[in-house]
């Protein structure tokens, strides 16, 4: 059941993660009526969006380096991913079933060209702010929900960045799908259960 005081995350449900795109994740279209049904129960409804430059130090192509092998950036440990998200191309628009009316605000995330960023939060140099909090306090917020792409990655930062900044978090288990790499999906549920993150159920809303 959501409230005044509810917002819904929709984490990165663009073209590029989902089947046939560039960083796919197996039936991440599946989210998506699930998404819509969601979204027009919401006061509030925030969907970040994934906005690389070409050319992104997350890209393993920028180092000409084998995807999914890891280097060392300035601000810490980094997968290289293949290109994703390229800005202003079709892999980094919004899958085309996702109803993006309900949508009151877009957050754009990793878009400075040194900087990844997984969470609909802040980057992943951990210092520097995309604003989403500082909107949903505005907006009068106070429980997020989460959904969208990936599990282990995007909704996990973001779940964790929601908790730390205040606000009571949850993230609707079926909305989601995971990359699930080297064991990734069962550490991003112990760490958000760690943060006093809950999982739930569409049905719940």
């Amino acid at each position: 059941m959501t409230n005044a005081n509810s917002a819904l995350v929709i984490v990165d449900v663009q073209n590029d993660f989902c089947p046939g795109g560039a960083l796919a994740v197996a039936d991440g279209d599946a989210v998506v009526p699930i998404v819509n049904r969601l979204a027009v129960r919401f006061p509030v409804v925030v969907a970040t969006q994934d906005w690389h430059p070409a050319g992104h130090a997350s890209f393993a192509s920028t180092h000409a380096a084998e995807p999914f092998s890891t280097i060392r950036l300035d601000y810490g440990d980094q997968v290289l991913w293949p290109d994703h998200c390229v800005q202003g191309t079709h892999g980094a628009a919004f899958h085309p079933g996702l109803d993006t009316r309900p949508v009151q605000t877009v957050i754009r995330k990793g878009w400075g060209r040194a900087v990844d960023s997984y969470s609909g939060f802040q980057e992943a140099d951990r210092g520097t702010q995309t604003g989403l909090a500082g909107y949903l306090r505005e907006r009068g917020v106070r429980h997020v929900a989460i959904c969208g792409l990936a599990t282990d990655f995007c909704v996990n930062w973001t779940a964790l960045d929601a908790a730390a900044a205040g606000f009571e978090v949850m993230v609707i288990e079926e909305a989601c799908r995971a990359i699930d790499l080297g064991g990734s999906l069962d550490a991003a549920w112990g760490a958000m259960e760690a943060a006093g993150v809950r999982r739930t159920t569409a049905d719940a809303f």
